[in-house]
């Protein structure tokens, strides 16, 4: 049978086809005989009970400059014309992504929704995680300068970013005799009225930040990224190096954990992110990863996803 997906994407025209886990996606599902249509946040709409999306068929190839071929411009309800929607837009998580959430809750799981609307809205990266304390480093989540500064005299050197980034945008390493700490909140609280979230500095994060892929709570590979010289940040987005890496025995403790509760929550694709076998982040809205390690391993982990996807059809 020939499904049609739908992929709620930023355009296809801006992704990197070396890194992007959009983009092989897309190539597999095509590979199996998928129609693809995409669609930007903005065209999706609710229209007297009808979840419908304006955007483009949509036909992908491995070729840098040329990747893509768009048709013209047409309407579909999600709901009756596509089989799955990849809910795969990057962040910021702000209103305007819950509200697309609430949008594909409609459909979902008539027209399986990956991951699940409801689950990614109530699953923020950096507020999911806080579920399980015990994998986690000390971390504050405040708009409280008292609090933040509390923090600080106890465990003195910190990071400090935005609650609802990403890509290592916006991220601080507060030095314990820095005198920037004020000047930073000031920035956040002038940017946003959202809180920030404040965490004890990982000194092991100069040997990496490991990416790990859950499939349907399952581990599917790892990737460690390894910072530049003279910086704090070792997302890839910001010159993160990726290499080859196994999982520690402590690392697959916290998946043996965190997978049951996935895989209940309908959050098949999932990235973690761990530094010195403590978990920062659970990446749930536009997880990334798999193409570094497909190549470090010889796997097709969006194969895999496919599987897991077609066993949910």
């Amino acid at each position: 049978m020939t499904h049609t997906v739908a992929i709620q994407m930023d355009h296809v025209s801006t992704i990197g086809i070396e890194g992007d886990s959009t983009f092989v996606m897309a190539l597999e599902a095509q590979k199996r005989g998928y129609k693809l249509f995409h669609y930007e946040p903005q065209g999706l709409s609710l229209s007297n009970g009808r979840v419908i999306a304006a955007g483009q068929t949509l036909e992908v190839r491995p070729e840098k400059g040329n990747h893509f071929t768009l048709g013209e411009y047409q309407t579909i309800d999600l709901e009756t014309d596509s089989d799955v929607v990849l809910l795969r837009q990057d962040p910021p998580f702000d209103m305007s992504y819950i509200t697309t959430t609430h949008l594909l809750e409609m459909v979902h799981p008539k027209t399986l929704v990956v991951n699940d609307p409801k689950e990614v809205r109530n699953a923020p990266e950096k507020i999911f995680v806080t579920k399980f304390p015990d994998f986690m480093p000390p971390t504050l989540i405040t708009r409280d300068r008292d609090q933040v500064r509390a923090f600080r005299k106890e465990h003195k050197d910190i990071i400090v970013k935005p609650l609802f980034g990403n890509g290592g945008a916006g991220v601080f390493h507060i030095k314990p005799d820095d005198e920037n700490l004020t000047v930073v909140l000031e920035m956040f609280e002038a940017q946003s009225r959202d809180p920030i979230i404040v965490q004890a500095y990982l000194k092991d994060v100069r040997s990496g930040d490991k990416r790990i892929i859950l499939i349907d709570g399952e581990i599917a590979g790892a990737t460690n990224r390894v910072p530049q010289e003279g910086e704090a940040r070792s997302n890839m987005h910001v010159g993160g190096q990726p290499e080859k890496s196994q999982l520690t025995d402590r690392e697959r403790e916290i998946c043996a954990v965190l997978g049951p509760e996935l895989k209940k929550r309908g959050l098949l694709f999932v990235g973690i992110d761990v530094i010195g076998g403590m978990m920062t982040e659970i990446n749930v809205t536009s997880p990334t990863g798999l193409q570094e390690i497909n190549r470090f391993d010889d796997v097709c982990l969006e194969a895999d996803i496919w599987d897991a996807i077609e066993k949910k059809l």
